[in-house]
């Protein structure tokens, strides 16, 4: 069988505006993800993880290469094959948490049974008693686990996540992270999931692809043997700090990188 996703010799330039240089923010990407595999895109702010999980979605077209899912060329949204779960909340706020869940299924011409297929999903992570509540009334997250839910009823075989946990406490993180795991174990849905966290990508990802500063690259691509679902007792092994003193060693360079030329910008303005 072909990889769940395909990514070939994928590169994106954002053109400057008011005078300002073009910026290129990945170079010649290629990776093949494969059926049920949690893959984490780990790299420095601005290397362009978010943007790559963009293409794969299909909500930005690439400067040069190209993605398949499956066997489909991507050439914009798959809202049949690929659901998206944000760091910021995208419950609409007028309506109730199981209206949220029947605005997105009607995307998918899911007329009957949604009802049904909302709670169950909303059962996944143990929100089922707030079916009824407006996201006003709900924590940060609450809204997260409600998210990640609603990425599970969209029956998708790829949930791309952005950050997701990023707004959340440790705590919450790790208990999120949790369900996630288990999820995966399930449904055996292919997850790609960009972080800044080192923890939570090696307490998440079967792979980790590890991006070079801006412009974006490879740089290296750590698997993580363990198998799902995971529990917090991995982060007290030792293969969890091996795994996690690794995407350091690789990241440390990049992020003064990073760090530098944030510098530079900013005297560039202040001169």
């Amino acid at each position: 069988m072909p990889p769940a996703i395909t990514v070939d010799r994928v590169s994106q330039l954002f053109a400057g505006s008011n005078g300002a240089p073009d910026a290129t923010a990945l170079d010649d990407i290629s990776l093949d993800i494969n059926r049920g595999e949690f893959v984490c895109l780990l790299g420095p702010s601005g290397c362009g993880k978010s943007t790559l999980l963009n293409i794969i979605g299909g909500l930005i077209a690439p400067t040069s290469g190209g993605v398949t899912v499956g066997e489909t060329p991507v050439r914009g949204p798959l809202p049949r094959d690929v659901a998206f779960v944000f760091q910021e909340s995208t419950l609409l706020p007028w309506y109730t948490v199981l209206e949220n869940f029947r605005v997105s299924l009607e995307f998918q011409d899911r007329k009957t049974g949604w009802r049904e297929h909302s709670l169950a999903a909303l059962s996944s992570v143990g929100m089922e008693g707030f079916a009824n509540f407006y996201p006003s009334a709900l924590s940060i997250g609450m809204k997260q686990r409600i998210n990640m839910a609603r990425g599970i009823a969209l029956d998708t075989g790829i949930l791309l996540m952005d950050e997701p946990f990023a707004a959340l406490d440790e705590q919450t993180r790790l208990v999120l992270g949790e369900d996630l795991s288990v999820l995966l174990a399930r449904t055996g849905k292919t997850i790609v999931f960009v972080t800044h966290s080192l923890a939570e990508a090696v307490l998440l990802a079967d792979r980790i692809v590890v991006m070079t500063a801006r412009p974006g690259k490879v740089k290296a691509i750590i698997e993580v043997d363990e198998p799902h679902p995971r529990s917090p007792d991995f982060m007290l092994q030792p293969r969890f700090s091996e795994v996690r003193n690794q995407c350091y060693e690789l990241l440390r360079d990049e992020i003064r990188t990073t760090v530098d030329a944030m510098r530079e910008a900013r005297d560039a303005r202040a001169g």
